[in-house]
């Protein structure tokens, strides 16, 4: 049984129709800063710079293996919580050394657009459910819906030149031009995932997030053929609603709100924002 008292009042019809025009037109996406992709602050710039120096010590060219760079370092330096503020700034989750997966991902982007990696959002409604194997205790509190910002980056394919980055802290970084380019799914940003292998799908159990796991098995909303029907890789029974793609995280909110109404964000942020992803709940 999960709750709709602690969220926002959200027209499910007018998402659906919104999200069906959203999903049939091109929706460009952007590599300026936002209020959350506060691309220029000097925590975000100094982020960007170890990205930069631990990727070429590795070898690592591409626009794709430096965000495979940038998505390990934020494992290793931001702790897993269940924070509940999806508008905070990528600085201020760096500040903090803790986020939440939708707070991890924003700074991924954050990096991305620095790199002159486009990035955008999709927008998902997924069944609160699916949160129940991480609140045995507290389900009916669980929101009856998430919204949930799945980041894409716009990735230049073997048809790319070399060009200079765009992004507020790119200037000077070796990029790819947008000649040949597609939108990759943070999904699909590891390459060579099966999910049956590294030790199967992703469950939503345990201290492993979202965040953590597409760097190890394949987590799609789409019921790939690869997987289709297959649990825990296929997490198409969990979408309630897609609606559709946004030019940033800050739009999708914009339109669509949180997950959480303020007063309830208000009063869980001081505990879930600091409880660690996988602890005992």
């Amino acid at each position: 049984m999960t709750s709709r008292l602690l969220m926002p009042v959200r027209t499910v019809r007018t998402a659906r129709t919104e999200g069906a025009e959203a999903s049939a037109r091109e929706v460009p996406g952007s590599t300026r800063p936002t209020p959350i992709l506060d691309l220029e602050h000097p925590l975000v710039t100094a982020l960007v710079a170890r990205v930069l120096r631990e990727s070429e010590a590795r070898g690592a060219v591409t626009d794709r293996a430096r965000l495979q760079v940038a998505h390990g370092i934020l494992v290793t330096a931001v702790r897993p919580v269940y924070s509940v503020e999806d508008r905070r700034r990528a600085s201020r989750t760096l500040r903090l050394g803790r986020g939440s997966c939708s707070q991890r991902m924003a700074v991924l982007e954050a990096v991305a657009r620095s790199l002159g990696v486009e990035t955008r959002v999709r927008g998902l409604l997924v069944d609160g459910t699916f949160w129940y194997p991480r609140f045995p205790k507290l389900r009916a509190f669980v929101p009856e819906e998430v919204l949930l910002a799945w980041p894409e980056f716009r990735l230049a394919g073997a048809a790319g030149t070399s060009t200079a980055g765009t992004g507020a802290a790119g200037a000077g970084v070796a990029g790819t031009s947008t000649a040949g380019a597609a939108w990759v799914p943070i999904a699909e940003l590891f390459t060579g995932l099966a999910p049956g292998g590294h030790g199967g799908g992703f469950t939503n159990a345990g201290a492993e997030t979202l965040f953590e796991a597409v760097a190890r098995t394949a987590v799609d909303w789409d019921a790939p053929a690869a997987c289709a029907g297959s649990a825990p890789c296929d997490l198409s029974a969990h979408l309630r609603t897609d609606l559709g793609r946004f030019s940033s995280r800050d739009e999708l909110f914009d339109l669509h709100g949180q997950t959480l109404c303020r007063p309830a964000r208000t009063l869980a942020e001081p505990v879930l924002g600091r409880w660690s992803a996988g602890a005992a709940a």
